[in-house]
């Protein structure tokens, strides 16, 4: 070894100690700030969010009620005067279970009444909640709004994935079933036989087997 690669080795900061050792000050900056970090969340999630997403789900109580009586349901959208609607409740109470909630009601309600773009609007703002059911649903409201809006490519996108989301004998016939029709619109016979065969095959005791192979019938003769 040659006495400058000697002097360079024992300029080296490896040879005086351990990383940690020789980072010290940088460390303890570095740990400081980690531990604001965790002060300031810890406060964001029970200082601010906790308040009100229990405020955001006393307000939900009697607009969930107003929801299912079709007489009440634009209360149950703009709110009565003295409590407020499920939009008040979305855009207000972002980031609470329960505008996450209202936004799958606004996302029915405005199909229900025909205004599309606002279904699709709250619908797609709808967070996931791990549930095998309600994700399947709200995703295929999703792929009936964008059907509704003839938005065919969009609407197959969603109907596929509500009908793979969770594998039951609810949602996923129902979902493959409008999934194949709307194949059919696009002329897509092929992936319209393969969703009908999956009901065939995988739900032969769902109400979308029923007459299914009249369907598999009608789109072999034109593939």
């Amino acid at each position: 070894m040659s006495t400058n690669e000697i002097k360079n080795t024992e300029k080296s900061p490896l040879n005086k100690g351990s990383f940690i050792q020789n980072n010290s000050k940088s460390l303890v900056f570095i740990v400081a700030g980690i531990a604001a970090l965790i002060v300031l969340y810890i406060g964001y999630q029970f200082l601010y969010l906790k308040p009100r997403a229990e405020k955001a789900a006393s307000l939900m109580f009697k607009a969930e009620q107003y929801a299912t009586i079709d007489s009440l349901q634009q209360k149950a959208i703009t709110g009565d005067g003295s409590l407020v609607g499920l939009k008040e409740i979305a855009d207000e109470y972002s980031n609470t279970a329960s505008a996450n909630m209202a936004n799958a009601y606004l996302g029915g309600l405005y199909l229900k009444q025909r205004n599309f773009k606002e279904a699709i609007t709250h619908l797609e703002r709808y967070n996931e909640t791990g549930s095998e059911v309600l994700d399947p649903l709200i995703i295929g409201l999703l792929g009936d709004a964008y059907s509704e809006e003839k938005i065919y490519d969009k609407a197959a996108k969603f109907y596929k994935k509500a009908a793979d989301k969770s594998t039951n004998s609810y949602t996923t016939p129902l979902f493959l079933k409008k999934l194949a029709l709307v194949y059919e619109v696009q002329n897509d016979f092929k992936g319209a036989e393969s969703a009908y065969v999956r009901i065939q095959e995988d739900f032969p005791e769902s109400n979308e087997a029923s007459g299914i192979e009249g369907h598999i019938a009608r789109v072999q003769t034109k593939k």
